[in-house]
């Protein structure tokens, strides 16, 4: 009996998360917008009313996440550990080097706000390079960075173009020379989104100050200038499960652990092969087809999520982005529906943690996310970086959604606290997902106590 139950439970909540969220793309207003702008295309005007249902009440969001984790992970089989092959990175030693540091600065995303963040990281001993003289910095000449956005949503719900621009430019223009390759990708898994089918690199209504500037326009524009720059939408082939390259497959699809977490999720990641010819396996690292081997140091992720709210998981931010690197389908939905019971701490642990996150708040979506369109959306010309994922989101969280929130009738800014002790709010699971990255070695944080804010907010 309890285990009819218990796969009762499990086909409820795969048909409320399904629902909701297509719900959520009927709240967007991008669902016929085709992906590929026309040149000089003008910019989309706003509609008159929203389309779509009323939102649930506060009642019915935190019934949806009637599910506990428990705060202890039973043991695991021993072939299944953390992925901790970045041995080095930062927050592995944080404890020894002080608070999480967390770095705020105005922009357009336009300007000089990337080179203003990284010469704050360098003067507060995080240099944004790796060279000899700062053998401990972020990215080497020689790296392969995957900048892992939101694709998802047309409009203001996906990463500020712009501000993708300036990111891979602080890349390329490494001091030591950079001849490493940059990709700019997500999985928006092939469903749901602004067009009712995933994410896409080419909406025609974008996050940019020229809303007709995609990210293939972006990518376009720096392979034009000779650099290893692509764009690779991992919803082409979310649904195609695939080996190793270890074990002779070159299939570009997603490597499916075969293990359920204590959190719900199966692991899950992308593997593919770039424009350029470079094998990436999101967890292992480059794949060396001569030597047969991986260099996992060689493979850095920078997470550039949109902060926004969220009609089920309440925010969306650094952790709830990762939700972009497993695929749902191939793990029967496990990957979303873990969110609420620290999945995603989950996922990072057991694939790459990014080695920074930066937090896209040039404009928010304080209502009815994850859909972001335009005039719905808050202008507030920040971004935030920092190498904790749950800090940076904790904090942002509490300084900057919750207060436009609490301006608007009718909002959630309760059910978004980052301190929520219930299940229902964002505090809950980004509690159990700061566990699961603790857990994994990572010295994470949700006490203010322990963050630092440097720079100008």
């Amino acid at each position: 009996m309890k285990n009819k139950q218990k796969n009762l439970a499990k086909a409820l909540m795969i048909a409320l998360t399904l629902a909701l969220a297509l719900l959520m793309a009927a709240c967007g207003n991008g669902a016929t917008q085709p992906e590929t702008a026309p040149p000089g295309g003008q910019a989309a005007q706003p509609p008159q009313q929203e389309a779509g249902g009323q939102e649930d009440s506060a009642e019915e969001q935190a019934a949806e996440q009637e599910v506990e984790a428990p705060e202890q992970a039973p043991p695991r089989p021993p072939e299944l550990t953390p992925q901790l092959s970045q041995n080095d990175h930062p927050l592995l030693n944080r404890e020894q080097n002080g608070p999480a540091l967390i770095f705020v600065e105005e922009t357009t995303g336009a300007d000089d706000g990337m080179a203003r963040l990284v010469s704050s990281m360098q003067e507060q001993g995080v240099p944004f390079h790796q060279t000899a003289e700062n053998p401990e910095g972020l990215i080497a000449a020689n790296d392969v960075v995957i900048i892992k956005i939101n694709a998802q949503w047309a409009e203001r719900g996906g990463t500020n173009t712009d501000l993708i621009r300036l990111v891979t430019q602080a890349i390329v223009d490494h001091p030591e020379g950079f001849g490493g390759e940059v990709v700019v990708a997500d999985n928006g898994q092939a469903q749901f989104g602004s067009a009712g089918r995933g994410g896409s690199l080419e909406w025609q209504s974008n996050n940019a100050i020229d809303i007709n500037q995609s990210v293939m326009h972006v990518v376009g524009d720096f392979q034009a200038e000779g650099h290893q720059v692509t764009g690779v939408l991992w919803d082409r082939f979310t649904r195609t499960r695939v080996s190793e390259f270890s074990e002779g497959d070159y299939i570009n699809g997603f490597v499916v652990e075969e293990y359920i977490h204590h959190t719900g999720i199966e692991i899950s990641y992308p593997k593919f092969t770039t424009e350029f010819g470079t094998h990436i396996s999101f967890r292992e690292g480059i794949w060396d087809s001569a030597a047969q081997s991986y260099d996992s140091q060689r493979l850095k992720i920078i997470n550039m999520p949109v902060l926004k709210s969220h009609m089920l998981f309440q925010v969306t931010g650094a952790v709830k982005n990762y939700m972009g690197t497993p695929s749902d389908f191939l793990t029967s939905h496990r990957a979303h529906l873990s969110t609420g019971t620290g999945g995603m701490g989950t996922q990072m642990a057991f694939t790459r943690m990014p080695v920074l996150n930066i937090m896209d708040m040039i404009w928010i979506g304080p209502e009815r996310g994850p859909a972001n369109p335009h005039y719905r959306a808050e202008q507030m010309n920040l971004i935030a970086a920092s190498l904790d994922p749950v800090a940076l989101d904790w904090w942002t969280t509490r300084n900057v959604l919750m207060p436009v929130v609490d301006s608007r009738p009718g909002g959630r800014a309760a059910l978004m606290d980052p301190d929520g002790g219930h299940p229902g709010t964002f505090g809950h699971w980004l509690r159990l997902s700061k566990i699961e990255l603790q857990a994994a070695g990572f010295a994470v944080t949700m006490e203010e106590a322990n963050m630092q804010v440097i720079g100008s907010f």
